[in-house]
């Protein structure tokens, strides 16, 4: 049996089915992480969480920025982008399995791996969180996308404030916190400010970092493993790995095949075809 991790997929099912040929992934033995961000700017969006759907439990996701914009323009919360490739689903016949099947997957997971723990989310964990406490606030948002309430939730869902988090913060800027942390986070600050204005960059500005590098960090040591960030591109330490790797812009699609232990580890790409273009 194998475990691996995979970056970011973005609606390029073509890739996702080479990337699985060349890892010689079987459903009946192995198990992948998706590390979120399924749909949108590639070409096939519903081709991906078909094929995820296919796989069963052998495969398992996590929700990105762009899974939630799909749920959020599906319940005619947001507006469709400019630069948004959604109609394959929005338009699908089975539109309404796919975007089901899209509210189960949660935005935080842990796997156990030879005694030995493995944290995903798909962009960051706050300075002050531990592994408890993500996956405690992790439930709090799935527990409302699964529910009746998701379109009030949805409406509550976007911007950028708060900039911190608070266990005393309740209601949609509790909620907003989470999934932006969860799902955007790439900077912030050493007391755990967020910064959403320089997303595209992998230089932090005057007074930032990366949210891993902040000194004191709760889940230091824990290796985590997260997308999001495709300037950042491959990065590989002890207790971290970003897979993201540019696969809609012309990049690769990265997995990572645990061996015996978490720290055995063996990097598997292939080259994608340019889907979209940065701004």
């Amino acid at each position: 049996m194998a475990l691996y991790c995979i970056g970011d997929i973005q609606g390029c099912d073509e890739a996702l089915g080479r990337l699985l040929d060349c890892i010689g992934f079987s459903a009946s033995r192995d198990t992948a992480y998706l590390l979120g961000d399924l749909v949108n700017r590639g070409p096939d969006s519903a081709a991906v969480l078909r094929r995820c759907m296919r796989h069963g439990a052998a495969i398992g996701c996590l929700l990105g920025n762009h899974d939630l914009h799909l749920l959020a323009v599906a319940q005619g919360v947001r507006q469709p982008a400019r630069r948004d490739t959604l109609a394959s689903v929005l338009q699908a016949p089975d539109r309404a399995a796919l975007l089901a099947w899209l509210r189960q997957q949660p935005l935080a997971r842990v796997h156990e791996h030879a005694g030995q723990r493995l944290l995903m989310v798909h962009a960051g964990v706050l300075p002050d969180w531990s592994v408890a406490d993500t996956l405690a606030r992790a439930d709090e948002v799935h527990a409302l996308l699964r529910s009746a309430e998701l379109p009030a939730f949805m409406h509550a869902l976007f911007g950028n404030q708060p900039e911190h988090w608070s266990g005393a913060l309740a209601g949609g800027d509790r909620l907003r916190v989470i999934v932006n942390a969860l799902t955007r986070l790439r900077f912030c600050s050493a007391s755990g400010r967020m910064d959403f204005a320089s997303t595209d960059s992998a230089t932090p500005p005057p007074g930032l970092m990366p949210w891993f590098d902040v000194p004191g960090r709760r889940t230091a040591g824990q290796l985590t493993a997260f997308g999001h960030w495709s300037t950042l591109g491959w990065i590989e330490r002890s207790d971290l790995l970003g897979l993201d790797t540019g696969c809609v812009w012309g990049g690769c699609l990265s997995a990572v095949r645990f061996g015996a232990t978490l720290a055995q580890r063996e990097r598997l790409q292939v080259r994608c075809a340019q889907a979209s273009a940065p701004l």
